[in-house]
């Protein structure tokens, strides 16, 4: 794709921003852009990385605009913010973050697009995985650093620029823009509550899986099973995990940090070891093989590679061990997400000491019922749940809800919660509390700092 003007990105840093960025750069477009985190002098060596794939960087104090460029600014980004400011007084054209992924999405000849409450980032970055190991060279959007790619010059690598005919991108549900997408192979990993209603959860996901050539669904989840019923049989391969589907996982052998399984398919059965684990996992196998064969991948080459899949930054991370207490970085930040965990965790023994940072006040009011019945069902009698109060990074919100509201609500079905506002604090009790055979689970969304965070809990932990 050419790009005739520069780009400048309000909040490059972000989770979805900064991948973007590196493909625009890695596609030799001019890219600049700010962000707050730089401004005080969090994570340094992103805002490094950046600069050596040759992106300027400056203050979010308005200096970095100019009227020639393309402002592109994430839906976190409010107007009041000094380089939305000076954009609209130069008269620069606008984007938000998913115009400018769309465009470069609906562009590509194989454009596969991941979806689902849970479980996208992992999805995308198998299929990314398999198609880069069989030499198809793709292009691939991630909201996680993918570990595959991931090396000392490219300490970040959520994103893979590739010169081949595919692209690869989680698409969003949490701001509508889902519905921007035109995929020739969308996948439908789950539906379940995060931040919208159900209802509007249906309506999205089911608009976005009806415009694919070809839908890979999974049938094993009732909301997707639900949405696949509208669709045309014809144009839709289906997955499940012990369940009647056209791709089927069966024989699962948990390890701790690792799972195998049969995959089955048309008469064909393959035995498959992958280096994540969790049942959890295997959907997202059978999720990612399914599109690489919607994509034209034959089945055994696309099982054989996905046994690479080194896994993803906060996916389950373990990030140390001393004195017989693993400490583990995880991304789970919805019901789905931290039950999927728990049940990983819980299939071998010891106790769970979990720190869940909510990602936000919004979130908190929206999945209340939901989380505190999560909690009460997967929580064992001894394991101790820790809230700090939800990350914030300024702008206006309301606070409805808190995380001392999630913890009263736990507390009362019985299950140990506590409420510890500061982080530090949360974390110096759990690490205190800890005994040989625990493991603690550092758990949140965006908020970058949390990985740096657990391994300062792993490094504490040793000393």
């Amino acid at each position: 794709m050419e790009h005739r003007k520069p780009y400048f990105f309000v909040g490059i840093g972000g989770s979805g921003m900064l991948p973007l960025a590196m493909i625009l750069a890695g596609q030799g477009a001019r890219v600049s852009g700010s962000d707050r985190s730089l401004d005080s002098g969090r994570l340094p060596a992103k805002f490094d990385d950046l600069a050596k794939r040759g992106v300027a960087l400056f203050p979010q104090d308005g200096s970095g605009i100019s009227g020639e460029q393309i402002v592109v600014a994430s839906a976190a980004i409010e107007d009041t913010v000094a380089d939305m400011v000076a954009a609209a007084a130069a008269g620069c054209a606008r984007m938000t973050r998913a115009e400018l992924l769309a465009s470069l999405f609906n562009a590509a000849p194989m454009s596969i697009g991941v979806a689902g409450t849970s479980g996208k980032s992992t999805v995308t970055g198998m299929i990314g995985w398999i198609l880069h190991a069989i030499g198809r060279d793709p292009t691939v959007m991630n909201g996680a650093v993918m570990k595959n790619f991931a090396n000392p010059e490219a300490p970040f690598a959520s994103a893979l620029v590739g010169q081949g005919a595919d692209f690869v991108s989680e698409v969003d549900e949490s701001d509508g823009s889902i519905a921007l997408y035109w995929p020739k192979v969308a996948v439908l990993n789950n539906v379940s509550l995060d931040h919208k209603s159900l209802e509007e959860l249906r309506d999205l996901f089911g608009a976005f899986a009806a415009k694919a050539v070809t839908t890979v669904v999974n049938v094993g989840d009732a909301e997707s099973a639900a949405l696949a019923m509208a669709l045309d049989r014809k144009r839709c391969l289906t997955f499940a995990v012990e369940a009647e589907a056209d791709l089927v996982a069966r024989n699962l052998t948990p390890e701790a940090y690792a799972i195998g399984f049969d995959l089955e398919y048309g008469g064909e059965t393959h035995r498959v070891s992958l280096g994540v684990p969790g049942r959890h996992n295997v959907a997202n196998a059978l999720a990612a093989i399914g599109a690489a064969m919607a994509a034209g991948v034959p089945l055994a080459r696309a099982a054989k590679a996905i046994e690479g899949f080194a896994g993803l930054k906060r996916r389950f991370e373990l990030v140390g061990e001393a004195g017989g207490v693993a400490v583990i970085d995880d991304f789970g930040h919805n019901p789905d997400k931290i039950a999927a965990t728990i049940a990983t965790l819980r299939a071998f023994p010891g106790r769970l000491l979990l720190l869940f940072q909510p990602h936000g006040y919004g979130p908190l009011k929206v999945m209340r019922r939901e989380l505190v019945a999560m909690f009460a069902g997967k929580l064992a009698a001894d394991d101790l749940l820790v809230l700090p109060d939800p990350v914030y990074h300024g702008g206006t919100t309301t606070r409805e809800v808190t995380s001392a509201d999630i913890v009263a609500d736990v507390a009362a079905t019985g299950r140990q919660a506590l409420h510890i506002p500061d982080r530090a604090a949360a974390a110096a009790h759990l690490v205190a509390s800890a005994r040989p055979g625990d493991r603690i689970v550092v758990m949140g969304a965006r908020d970058d700092t949390l990985s740096q965070f657990a391994a300062e809990m792993a490094d504490t932990l040793a000393r």
